[in-house]
């Protein structure tokens, strides 16, 4: 044994190095009605996992997942927001600094997808012209109870200049990681190449009163992009 490499003495260690450092932050929100799968998609994400009964968000929650992408280590803070009307005036302050929003609706509620263009006003309100926009369709898994066809969700997004649409299912963990790497992609695309590394600000966000919503949305445009 004393000769053993693991135990001499004249062994020299490999020390580890630390990892490298992200080269930029990004903010993502993922917004939608109650009961969408917003939770459920972040979870995915992040962790590869899937709650069957998920509790309602209260205000926001966030999780971080680091991603590579165009050479390029991405560390994204990625905000789940309450679908409630009461919590508004809290989630619309983490618009402002969203680089990428995720619109969710469920393709076996009606209703949910009746309420985009009222997630659109608040977005038109609140948040930056520059954000990247996707639109998803959650909850393909449950394809027999399907009330809103694909084709009225493109229709959706073919309203909202750059928007993508893409549908997905948080449960069969199907199109979840492309969701969130496209946009990450098209929110790189659009970055210069001086931008300041560690882009996102660590400070605390002020919470303001909320405003009256907009009445009118975005006029139609005639492209749609998916993933």
């Amino acid at each position: 044994a004393a000769g053993s490499p693991a135990l001499s003495g004249g062994q020299s260690r490999r020390r580890k190095q630390p990892p490298r450092p992200a080269d930029f932050k990004l903010q993502v929100i993922i917004i939608g009605s109650r009961g969408v799968g917003k939770t459920s998609l972040m979870e995915r994400f992040t962790d590869d996992t899937f709650c069957e009964a998920c509790k309602s968000t209260v205000g926001v929650d966030f999780k971080i997942k680091t991603v590579e992408l165009r050479g390029k280590k991405i560390r994204l803070q990625i905000w789940d927001t309450a679908g409630q009307e009461r919590f508004n005036s809290i989630t619309s302050a983490y618009y402002r600094s969203a680089k990428g929003i995720i619109l969710v609706y469920d393709i076996t509620k009606k209703e949910t997808f009746d309420d985009l263009p009222k997630w659109m006003k608040m977005i038109d309100k609140y948040a930056s012209e520059d954000a990247e926009l996707l639109l998803v369709g959650n909850k393909l898994d449950c394809e027999v109870d399907r009330e809103i066809t694909r084709q009225q969700g493109e229709k959706f997004a073919q309203q909202i200049t750059g928007m993508r649409f893409c549908e997905a299912s948080a449960k069969d963990n199907f199109n979840v990681d492309e969701i969130f790497l496209k946009l990450v992609d098209d929110i790189l695309k659009k970055m210069p190449l001086d931008v300041i590394r560690n882009e996102l600000s660590n400070s605390i966000l002020s919470l303001q009163p909320e405003p009256e919503i907009p009445p009118e949305l975005p006029p139609p445009r005639p492209h749609v992009r998916c993933c």
